[in-house]
């Protein structure tokens, strides 16, 4: 076991694996990284390029290419594509549209999976996407796997766009969850799945902090740590 623990958060789109994993992070004193934002950085590049998500080999020279960083702020988390701050850009509409087929590239995953194991290999990390338990980390100390109904996870990402400023029908938000949820788990390479050693938590109807303080006490069973609290 590393000397601090590595907490792997996976779950489809909308349920609540950001804010829940940036408020765990802050929370436990440990670092955050949201991989699904390296994911769409390339989805952002590629839409700016006037690359088509679906063209696999020009996807995959322009993630080569690319310079993807990834860091904890003062906010949570912010990411840079090619020395720009994408971290408001990679959440538009047009994005999250294509994200799916943009992760499903192996070229892709190749390189950003290799770039996210070397952030995580100390421990003392909270990282969340699809394939962290599975994939990326999968010897992490706990993983999650969060759930919601499609339902409130559309809603969720609704509510982000709206937000946001783009206002989008509840509707074509709701296929967009779906499609994606439909990608992300039939793709040849790194699928969205569970493990038998992932606990479920189903966030539908909870709040992140409720969510949090069950996350908490996951993990301090799994440390074999007292009920007086977490020692990290």
């Amino acid at each position: 076991m590393r000397e601090r623990p590595v907490i792997a958060i996976d779950g489809p789109m909308g349920a609540g694996k950001g804010t829940v994993a940036r408020l765990l992070a802050r929370r436990l004193g440990l670092r955050y990284l949201d991989t699904g934002a390296m994911y769409r950085a390339v989805a952002w590049a590629a839409l700016r390029a006037g690359i088509p998500a679906e063209d696999a080999d020009q996807v995959a020279a322009l993630v080569r290419r690319l310079r993807i960083r990834a860091e904890p702020s003062s906010e949570g988390f912010r990411i840079w594509c090619d020395g720009e701050d994408v971290t408001e850009a990679i959440r538009s509409v047009e994005v999250n549209a294509v994200v799916a087929s943009i992760a499903a590239n192996p070229a892709v995953r190749a390189a950003l999976t290799a770039q996210q194991r070397a952030l995580a290999r100390a421990g003392g990390i909270v990282v969340e996407g699809r394939d962290i338990g599975t994939v990326v980390v999968p010897d992490a100390e706990l993983k999650i796997y969060l759930d919601a109904s499609l339902d409130e996870r559309a809603r969720r990402r609704w509510e982000e766009f709206r937000a946001a400023g783009s206002e989008v029908p509840l509707e074509t938000v709701r296929e967009i969850v779906r499609r994606d949820d439909e990608l992300a788990q039939s793709r040849g390479i790194a699928p969205l799945q569970r493990t038998p050693d992932h606990i479920v938590v189903d966030t539908t109807g909870k709040g992140p902090e409720e969510v949090v303080e069950e996350i908490t006490e996951l993990l301090r069973l799994r440390l074999g740590q007292p009920a007086s609290g977490l020692n990290l």
